[in-house]
């Protein structure tokens, strides 16, 4: 009886809490993980105009001038998006007599550029979409299309699959200068940030050349081997550097030290597509800013690379293989294209965004009524007021217990109804609950007969609680030698129901399976260790 009562008078005063168990070891996530993560999905957008044909999303440009536009190459349109709703604007498709591939804006904004896969280059006004100019000169395909960075708004520069780079003055529709080296396929290219007279481009042929169209007689000024055909190639913001994408990974050069390698990046398992510029740091327009490099892959990864300090900072997993990316200078939106015509567009919530009614508004642009300062007794905020208030370092906080809150199998353990405890907690689907319910029974002794009074369908809940979680690591150690127990007590009654022998056939393959996966790798360690060893010596 003096049992019964100490056990009541711990039950009115504890709760049944789950035993702390080894959990997978996640990092901690840093500031800039968290940023990028920041940008939300809010939805997928896709170009299936036929069931049995996919598009893929070639390229992704943004317009250089707010609210930051963006345009999509698919099939043989372009289609324009809002920079401020993420919906679609316009679209651009009768003038593609094929695919349309590398789209550019001009530095202003006012012009959209495109290369198709007839070899054309067209121009087109980005507002009204008038067809402005037809560049016809490439003999093949024309994959590469871009404009001047800076201030140059009367020549582009186009690359195609004839191997040939062209310099065009596009007001006389005119190709100032065919400029000859390439000896593949020339799929990509990036002016300079800092002359309208330098550009890059790469090719199948593993080069990247460096053209400057004041020296255009004597072909390339630099060579880069990046000996895998080229993807992408990006200028970096400081126009002293290069980034080439091809194969599985990607070079940072140094084009003032003479194209000496700096870095090789071999995080992607296949490859490299597309590379763009992202900024990280305080809101667009101020000095804290950090530039990176994000890579998509035909693995489905984007990596975010910090090429100062030569690391990965930050890496995402998509569900299709990525084809382009692209980033909007005011570093809110994050846009990637994959190869069956899906956007993936992430929106990052500035300060400046507003909320609705919890919005902070400065109190210069609204006037405060004299009369809402003053709190009355007869506000129902008098009776709460300062109880926000943080206490200063000699205050003394004097806080009101809690009162404890008692699950359900918790009030039937206080009332010593065992089993209806143990169902309530199997019921309620809460692993750790249960577990922690079983080890309070195998405490007072009572496990087992709460086992042997189970009917039918409580035992069936039971076996398949124990199926689905026995094999599980945390648990393993614990529940296997439970469940021997309860097959050896009620082995007559799963004998007698077709749903008890099926959790147990279940149950039967996933041991099965998990000691199959336990030999694997015991071999597999056989293996390594010595390699392991021999290593240590070295």
């Amino acid at each position: 009886m003096a049992e019964d009562e100490s056990r009541i008078s711990i039950a009115k005063t504890f709760r049944v809490k789950p035993k702390l168990r080894p959990t997978s070891n996640k990092a901690t996530p840093t500031p800039e993980s968290k940023f990028w993560k920041s940008f939300k999905i809010p939805k997928d957008i896709e170009f299936t105009p036929s069931k049995s044909v996919i598009y893929p999303i070639t390229s992704i440009a943004f317009s250089p001038i707010a609210p930051h536009d963006f345009a999509a190459t698919h099939s043989a349109n372009i289609s324009i998006f809002s920079g401020k709703t993420l919906e679609p604007k316009s679209t651009i498709a009768s003038a593609f007599a094929d695919s349309a591939t590398s789209a550019a804006f001009r530095c202003d904004g006012k012009l959209l550029a495109a290369g198709d896969l007839t070899g054309t280059v067209h121009v087109f006004d980005a507002k009204s979409r008038t067809h402005l100019r037809r560049l016809k000169c490439h003999s093949a395909a024309a994959r590469l299309v871009r404009y001047p960075r800076a201030d140059d708004k009367f020549h582009l520069f186009s690359g195609g699959d004839d191997s040939v780079v062209k310099y065009w003055d596009v007001t006389t529709e005119t190709c100032l200068f065919n400029l000859l080296g390439h000896k593949d396929y020339v799929r990509c290219g990036d002016a300079s940030p800092v002359s309208d007279d330098m550009f890059a481009s790469g090719s199948y042929d593993h080069k990247v050349r460096i053209w400057d169209v004041r020296v255009s007689n004597s072909g390339s000024v630099m060579e880069l081997n990046h000996e895998k055909p080229v993807e992408s190639v990006l200028y970096l913001p400081s126009g002293g550097l290069i980034a080439t994408a091809g194969g599985n990974f990607v070079k940072i050069w140094d084009v003032i030290g003479g194209g000496k390698l700096l870095y090789s990046m071999e995080s992607h398992n296949k490859t490299v597509t597309s590379l763009c510029i992202g900024k990280i740091g305080k809101e667009s327009g101020e000095e804290a800013q950090q530039y990176r490099i994000l890579s998509v892959s035909l693995d489905g990864y984007m990596k975010v690379f910090d090429y100062a300090k030569f690391k990965i900072t930050h890496s995402m997993r998509f569900p299709n293989p990525l084809l382009s990316v692209g980033f909007s200078p005011d570093c809110s939106t994050r846009v990637i294209g994959t190869t069956n015509g899906t956007f993936y567009v992430g929106r990052r919530k500035t300060k400046l965004e507003s909320d609705g009614p919890g919005d902070v508004v400065g109190l210069g642009d609204v006037e405060v009524d004299p009369e809402r300062r003053v709190i009355r007794p007869t506000y129902f905020r008098y009776f709460h007021r300062g109880q926000n208030t943080k206490p200063s370092e000699g205050d003394y906080l004097i806080t009101r217990p809690r009162k404890l809150k008692f699950a359900v199998h918790d009030k039937l353990l206080k009332k010593f109804r065992h089993k209806e405890a143990l169902v309530a907690a199997l019921s309620g689907k809460n692993t750790e609950n249960v577990v922690a319910v079983m080890e309070e029974l195998v405490a007072r002794k009572k496990l087992l007969k709460c086992v042997s009074n189970l009917d039918e369908e409580e035992l069936g809940l039971l076996l398949g609680f124990l199926q689905k979680y026995s094999t599980m690591p945390r648990y393993a150690g614990f529940l296997m030698r439970f469940t021997e127990k309860v097959v050896e007590m009620r082995a007559d009654d799963i004998k007698s129901s077709d749903q008890l022998r099926g959790n147990i056939r279940n149950l039967k393959r996933d041991v099965e399976e998990e000691i199959r996966i336990q030999q694997s790798m015991q071999e597999i360690q056989g293996i390594i260790s010595p390699m392991l060893r021999i290593a240590a010596r070295r």
